[in-house]
């Protein structure tokens, strides 16, 4: 008979890092430590209602991972800017939320490369460093440029992307780990392609505004990952909501079963239980 170990809404994984990443499933008020189920037949049950990661309220459609339709028009956190920062208008005095954006976006950011499903370059505020990478499934990163804010931290990878990667296959991520990268010669090279281009912007910005770091540390992540799956199936709680199978492993934010694959941070607000079979 199926044991329920959690019920609530769905939030991102929480996450450590330790060898290997520790895991934590976020239903409502109640974290559930994922490491120790690996290898156990779960069930996951979605329960037909979803309620809003921001304000609470039933929604019955999702938009940008969790929100209802009235705080996604209206909340900075879910304009365009975010997942292009190189378009931030908080300068132009347009920002949805111009205190949410001091806290969030006028601040240190970190522009750093990274091996998920190959190398790619990326941008996070300083304090998500380095939950970013494990969000991502990264396995090896390393920090090459502090900046002043997230609109800087944009225009410097806007840059970089052209000359590397700036999405993750989450197919290719979760087919296993990916062959080692050399990420300070990757620095250097890209450092100096784009060396003109970064010199500009210091003078438009500042030198402290945009500054090149060097020496740093590689983070190396490990994941909780018995077998990787030979092709990647992905569930849909909206169509099956109900998902059964051996937990093989958890990766960024996705669950890996012997049956199919979820990422759970795309669920944010409905209401899930987790139940062990």
């Amino acid at each position: 008979m199926a044991q329920e170990l959690a019920a609530g809404p769905l939030r991102k994984m929480h996450t450590a890092l330790e060898t290997p990443v520790q895991y934590q499933m976020v239903l409502g008020e109640h974290l559930e430590p994922l490491n120790t189920l690996v290898g156990q037949a779960l069930q996951l049950e979605y329960r037909g209602q979803i309620n809003c990661i921001h304000c609470d309220r039933k929604t019955s459609k999702s938009f940008s991972q969790g929100y209802c339709y009235p705080c996604f028009k209206r909340l900075a956190q879910c304009d365009s800017c975010i997942v292009s920062p190189e378009k931030c208008h908080y300068h132009q005095g347009t920002c949805r939320e111009p205190q949410w954006g001091e806290t969030h976006c006028m601040i240190d950011h970190i522009v750093y490369l990274a091996n998920t499903s190959g190398l790619k370059v990326g941008i996070t505020r300083h304090s998500q460093v380095p939950t970013r990478w494990m969000d991502q499934g990264a396995t090896q990163a390393l920090p090459i440029f502090r900046v002043g804010s997230r609109y800087q931290s944009g225009l410097v990878e806007t840059l970089f992307k052209q000359h590397v990667a700036d999405k993750t296959s989450w197919q290719a991520m979760l087919k296993g780990a990916n062959d080692e990268v050399d990420l300070e010669a990757q620095r250097q090279r890209l450092v100096a392609e784009c060396a003109a281009q970064v010199e500009a912007l210091q003078a438009e910005h500042g030198l402290q505004a945009i500054s090149v770091l060097e020496g740093q540390p590689e983070t190396r992540i490990d994941y909780p990952v018995l077998e990787y799956p030979a092709k990647v199936k992905s569930f849909n709680l909206d169509k099956s909501p109900t998902i059964e199978g051996t937990l093989m492993g958890i990766k960024g934010q996705y669950l890996i079963f012997d049956t199919g694959v979820i990422n759970l941070r795309k669920y944010g607000g409905y209401q899930v239980a987790l139940h062990r079979l």
